[in-house]
């Protein structure tokens, strides 16, 4: 059976908020029966950005992830609502019943990625779900996939095996796994928020004249074995990313011609190490 998904590329997100006012604009004031009460004008952001900023001046990466319900296969507020309040639909979309779950604010709190929001006035946990209706109307996206204008959200409905291939060949992550809650949000190049960098900008002296050196080699390596090799650019600077957080001690050693340099580096967070002379 085909079921819905949602692949979302980090590199291509802008932070324009498309998809997060015309969610806004589809459900503040709307009511849907049999999906949804309206969204409240303020206070919640059914998809919301988030931002990840690396690095420190002058190399610095901004990574920004739109979030949203995971419409999780293994979803733990389905075993948190009462009275069949949330249902899993066969095409992989969740439901919340606004009159079935009206007082259950369990609900919110069972879910471990924060998606679900709570609206004080009707007491009613809500999400946004996948926009479930308009697709049962014969749309093949939601709201705010067809008005991203960089390509950033893709909706796919297709077979289990053949997303279960996608997620390898496209090398797709969910957000946190370590909850095995089985998301339907895939992400791609989420290491922009998830991961950190080494970079630096190797230079010269040469009569009393400061100079960028590029096409330096620049190998890194832990525990003696080589994680990466780079060559400095036109400016003379690298970067080295995909690195985990807290990972502990690095070697960097540099080479140009006849000179060498090696540094050490005690990993925490994305570091720009300035500039680096031979």
């Amino acid at each position: 059976m085909k079921k819905w998904n949602l692949i979302i590329d980090v590199d291509n997100c802008n932070n324009c908020h498309m998809c997060t006012l015309a969610t806004k604009d589809e459900y503040v004031g709307n009511n849907f029966p049999g999906y949804s009460a309206e969204m409240p004008k303020r206070g919640a952001n059914w998809i919301d950005m988030k931002k990840k900023e690396r690095g420190q001046t002058p190399m610095i990466d901004i990574g920004y992830i739109p979030t949203m319900c995971q419409h999780c296969d293994d979803a733990p507020c389905l075993k948190a609502a009462k009275n069949d309040a949330i249902k899993k639909r066969d095409d992989g979309i969740i439901i919340i019943d606004p009159e079935k779950s009206k007082g259950q604010k369990q609900i919110v709190d069972s879910c471990p990625h924060g998606s679900i929001s709570w609206n004080e006035e009707l007491e009613i946990p809500q999400i946004w779900f996948f926009d479930a209706h308009l697709l049962d109307k014969g749309w093949k996206a939601p709201r705010g996939v067809s008005v991203c204008a960089t390509n950033a959200m893709r909706a796919l409905k297709i077979e289990d095996n053949k997303m279960k291939e996608m997620v390898k060949e496209e090398n797709l992550e969910t957000l946190n796994p370590e909850y095995n809650t089985k998301p339907r949000v895939y992400y791609k190049n989420l290491y922009r928020i998830n991961k950190c960098f080494i970079g630096g900008s190797v230079a010269v002296t040469k009569n009393k004249i400061d100079d960028c050196v590029s096409g330096a080699e620049v190998k890194l390596s832990k525990d003696n074995n080589i994680i990466a090799e780079v060559k400095t650019d036109d400016f003379g600077d690298f970067k080295i990313d995909k690195l985990d957080p807290n990972s502990g001690k690095y070697k960097i050693d540099i080479k140009y011609k006849a000179s060498k340099k090696s540094l050490e580096i005690n990993l925490k967070e994305s570091v720009f190490l300035g500039d680096i002379y031979l």
